[in-house]
């Protein structure tokens, strides 16, 4: 088996268990702070979008500081560094007295994480231009996964074992995430002893800036729409439930129906996007994703929620891989791991973005308004990306056909 492929199923595993280590806790959010000592219902929903988006925030600074070591020091070391200390802090999370405490340790795992951008740098530089955009877009099955599964595993563990376990568990998976990665990842690595380049270097060595700065805001507005619902899913699906009495896990259901259909479809539309162009692969999956949070606003009960979430995540398994394909064809090698980990401080700063908006907007106009906006925003984006990606794109493939 080459190296990139068994790597790959390492990264998988651990990318999985780390993003669910980052959203499990979604679901059992606002059960969690109500724990803590919060009672009021506009003040837990609040609360959950800033303990939620946190963690991001600060990701989203820390990204790049971790794609420049990575490209200076290896990306193994990386994976280490995050998934150990991502094992540590959630475990901590168990132990929380007050929600400033669970705030606090939301903050610090948001400066520990990094796996997922070690992880993609080091197959996007390890995979031949044939299969990348399979493997990454099997990788980026893990990272959707275990975002939407994470809620489920997160209610489930919390209904059957009490909210705290959901962290002590959560902490274990990812120590076994960190032996697995020493054990069983391979990089040759050959460290190049030049000097650092500055931001403004390394921004005027990219080929392709207008068409980088749209995947980068592409990849932003995509996380702002996955996460806007996720501070109010649980409060939703509260109203729409007739019973109450399992609402942690129907909550979880609901989130991960969008991770069990992007599972499905993501190494497909990869394999798809090797075939036709990511662009195309692109813009029809940000036409549905628009559309499809607009009927989230008028369901009648949680089965109809979760079953448009699912074609929701149909769609969205074509968006991030179609992103991190455009990007590995126009960064040089020596710049991917910086330039992705622009693109995932994108990505970070849509998830704060989204699940503090989405929480406000609830809070203060109410849960429909809050899938109006996130439609508008997607089709917005996607007018854009016809105009700046597809266009271009296309157009290049023909000139290159001619030739």
């Amino acid at each position: 088996m080459p190296i990139w492929k068994r790597n790959l199923i390492v990264c998988w595993f651990g990318i999985f268990v780390t993003s669910v280590g980052m959203s499990q806790i979604a679901p059992v959010l606002p059960l969690y702070i109500e724990h803590l000592g919060v009672h009021n219902t506009a003040s837990i929903v609040q609360f959950s979008g800033i303990a939620f988006g946190i963690t991001y925030i600060i990701s989203a600074v820390f990204s790049p500081i971790w794609g420049h070591a990575a490209d200076k020091f290896g990306r193994k070391p990386m994976l280490l560094r995050a998934s150990l200390g991502m094992s540590v802090v959630i475990g901590s999370m168990g132990f929380a007295q007050n929600v400033y405490e669970l705030i606090g340790l939301r903050l610090l795992m948001g400066v520990i994480a990094g796996y997922s951008t070690a992880c993609t740098t080091l197959i996007a530089i390890q995979t031949d231009k044939e299969h990348a955009g399979w493997a990454l877009g099997t990788l980026s099955t893990a990272n959707i996964a275990g975002s939407l599964l994470g809620p489920m595993i997160g209610g489930f563990i919390a209904e059957n074992f009490g909210l705290q376990k959901v962290f002590f568990i959560t902490g274990a998976l990812l120590l076994l995430t960190f032996i697995t990665t020493a054990l069983f990842v391979k990089e040759s690595f050959i460290r190049e002893d030049k000097k650092a380049l500055t931001f403004k270097e390394v921004w005027n060595t990219v080929p392709e800036k207008s068409l980088t700065i749209t995947m980068f805001v592409t990849f932003f507005v995509l996380t702002v729409a996955l996460y806007s619902v996720e501070p109010i899913i649980t409060v939703y699906v509260t109203q729409l439930a007739s019973n109450t009495s399992h609402v942690a896990l129907l909550a979880g259901m609901t989130f991960s129906s969008s991770g069990l259909a992007s599972i499905i479809a993501a190494p497909r539309l990869g394999k798809l996007s090797d075939k036709i162009g990511a662009q195309k692969v692109m813009l029809v999956a940000l036409v549905v994703a628009g559309l499809i949070f607009i009927p989230q606003a008028f369901v009648k009960n949680p089965w109809q929620l979760m079953g448009l979430r699912f074609v929701l995540g149909l769609a969205t398994a074509g968006l991030i891989p179609s992103v991190n394909i455009i990007i590995k064809k126009i960064t040089p090698d020596a710049l991917t791991g910086r330039v992705f980990g622009f693109t995932m401080s994108a990505g970070y700063l849509g998830v704060f973005g989204g699940s503090v908006l989405g929480g406000q907007v609830a809070a203060w106009f109410g849960i429909k308004y809050v899938f109006y906006i996130t439609s508008t925003l997607l089709l917005i984006n996607t007018v854009w990306v016809y105009f700046k990606v597809y266009k271009k794109l296309s157009i290049n493939e023909l000139a290159l056909y001619k030739k």
